[in-house]
């Protein structure tokens, strides 16, 4: 018997659209997302966003853009925080979760359905003083120089990118071992070529199985971050390294802190978990 036919990196839209589209019900049915919270108590942020206050600073008025939102928990905590902000992802799914919590939790969030590389075409180009992108996001995209040129076109004369992601050394690591040891078994640097998942269920407590389960993935390294930034003519203004990550991306190698963040439980200076990058465009 012939091997199953592995899908062009053309087609990865499609499967990545359709598999987040299945999500959309998933996560918003679960405790991981525990989106109800969000209705019942009126000043509560995520803990993604609340890791993030220090370094985000007043938003008060601010004019924000989250780009692939995915359920709107982060977009709504912005929100919390005084940013007026629009949301965009590609599920359509997605997106009626988001504006459905939105309303009611009682806010206005502006909610786009696109690609993110059509961000500025559909959200108006030199419209935005922030665009926020969180963790988990960039590992969708194949190419990390149109992000970013999407990225310089969102933002104002001075307006800055904030984003935290799981650190490229994270995303590189193999599959827990039984001897514990961390060993990078996949790209660490952006390639053409996508790693090919079929994962029968998503990251969240839900046991529920995936239609849609195969998904195209691409690594991206910090200088390759950094570079396309610099490209597009951002200027960096911050970039932080980790010892956390907001979820537990080592199963059986990791403990959670009181803030909700996990790190590993063995030596956990060996291991950049996440980052967090800020730039500007230039005045």
């Amino acid at each position: 018997m012939s091997p199953p036919e592995v899908p062009s990196v053309a087609d990865y839209r499609t499967l990545n659209q359709a598999n987040w589209d299945e999500r959309a019900a998933i996560h918003g049915d679960s405790s991981f997302y525990g989106t109800d919270r969000y209705v019942r108590d009126p000043d509560l942020v995520s803990d993604v966003v609340q890791f993030d206050r220090p370094l985000l600073g007043d938003l008060t008025g601010v004019r924000g853009v989250h780009l692939q939102c995915h359920l709107g928990t982060d977009t709504l905590s912005l929100a919390r925080l005084g940013a007026v902000m629009s949301g965009l992802d590609f599920s359509a799914a997605s997106l009626e979760r988001a504006r459905a919590l939105a309303g009611a939790a009682g806010m206005q969030i502006d909610y786009h359905q696109a690609d993110v590389y059509e961000a500025a075409d559909v959200l108006g180009r030199s419209s935005f003083d922030l665009v926020y992108t969180g963790v988990g996001a960039l590992c969708w995209l194949p190419r990390m120089k149109d992000w970013a040129d999407t990225v310089a076109a969102l933002l104002r004369p001075g307006g800055r990118l904030f984003i935290r992601e799981g650190h490229p050394v994270l995303w590189a690591l193999a599959d827990p071992r039984p001897d514990r040891a961390l060993a990078l078994e996949y790209p660490y640097f952006e390639v053409t070529e996508p790693q090919v998942w079929d994962e029968p269920t998503s990251y969240t407590d839900s046991d529920r199985s995936l239609t849609a389960s195969v998904t195209h993935q691409w690594n991206h390294g910090l200088a390759d971050i950094v570079g396309s930034l610099l490209d597009a003519g951002m200027q960096l203004t911050g970039l932080v390294e980790h010892q956390s990550v907001p979820w537990e991306a080592l199963p059986g190698q990791m403990r959670q802190l009181h803030n909700g963040e996990w790190q590993l439980d063995d030596r956990p200076e060996r291991l950049p978990h996440s980052y967090t990058l800020q730039a500007v465009r230039p005045r």
